[in-house]
């Protein structure tokens, strides 16, 4: 069912800080005419982190009923309280998601015991296959392999989001979890490797801006197809690189509204809209990428 590539889909917000459903319907529908294979709704590049947990829910039970059958929806259920990772995971049990994704729990900087923990109380609110996602540059807590491979026994945590960049734990996870647990690159920069090297896909930033590109490149490195997933990642390479030069969604929701695929880039704060200063770097990655 997961495989490919899978948006981490932005939040459209209006002027008054709401969440506009309009244009995330059309967001939806964008992607799946471009050949996206899944979507994640209310990630980190969702803005999790600002929407109250009843706007939350109310954002995956949209993007499930726009998608309307045609590529399975992947729920955000992460938090670094356990009690609301728990509450919310029992909340998306009824959105009709196909799956959830679930962070490590950011600032408290538990230890791996810690973490087993955690992940099995969220595991065990629902029935639903369960992601694992390690991201320590934004969280400063690190899901090490061997958490992993413990984790994997539990009967629906099903994979991992690793987005490390390392490549190396791709195959330290590979060797220590059954040939069935998927894995994930959440870096863009390394994620066609990791998909030539064994992974089943990466989930995406750069998707929002370039999804086509994305979906065709993510086809050709799961063929082990090397040349041609190279010649389209040099394509996406710019996008990459510069998607982050500020707090991830700031640069690729800027991105999204110059090219039409939203009518804004409103942000929520702390968060605020992308520095002039970078405006025509990510405007010469995007023209790169054939989507200016």
């Amino acid at each position: 069912m997961f495989s490919g590539s899978i948006v981490a889909l932005v939040t459209p917000f209006n002027d008054n800080g709401g969440v506009d459903y309009q244009q995330l319907e059309k967001l939806v529908e964008f992607h799946i005419q471009q050949g996206t294979d899944g979507i994640v709704a209310v990630g980190t590049t969702g803005e999790s982190t600002t929407l109250s947990m009843d706007e939350h829910v109310e954002v995956v039970t949209q993007v499930v009923l726009f998608a309307a059958g045609r590529v399975p929806i992947i729920g955000g259920n992460g938090s670094n309280s356990t009690a609301e990772a728990v509450e919310l995971t029992k909340r998306l049990n009824d959105t009709g998601v196909a799956g959830m994704l679930c962070v490590t729990p950011y600032y408290n900087k538990p230890p791996q015991r810690g973490l087993v923990a955690h992940f099995e109380a969220v595991a065990a609110a629902t029935t639903i296959a369960q992601i694992l996602y390690n991201v320590p540059g934004r969280t400063q807590c690190d899901l090490l392999p061997e958490t992993v491979a413990i984790l994997s026994k539990v009967k629906n945590i099903i994979g991992i989001k690793e987005a490390t960049g390392n490549l190396s734990r791709l195959s330290e996870i590979k060797a220590l979890c059954e040939n069935d647990f998927l894995l994930f690159s959440g870096d863009d920069n390394t994620g066609m490797e990791f998909m030539l090297q064994g992974g089943d896909g990466v989930i995406s930033v750069t998707n929002n801006v370039a999804p086509k590109l994305m979906s065709d490149m993510c086809r050709f490195a799961l063929d082990g197809n090397r040349e041609q997933a190279t010649l389209i990642n040099l394509k996406l390479q710019a996008l990459h690189d510069s998607l982050f030069v500020e707090a991830n969604p700031i640069p690729v929701k800027w991105c999204v509204q110059q090219m039409s695929a939203i009518e804004n880039g409103n942000l929520r704060l702390p968060l605020v809209e992308l520095s002039s200063e970078y405006h025509e770097l990510l405007t010469t990655a995007m023209r790169s990428a054939d989507v200016l």
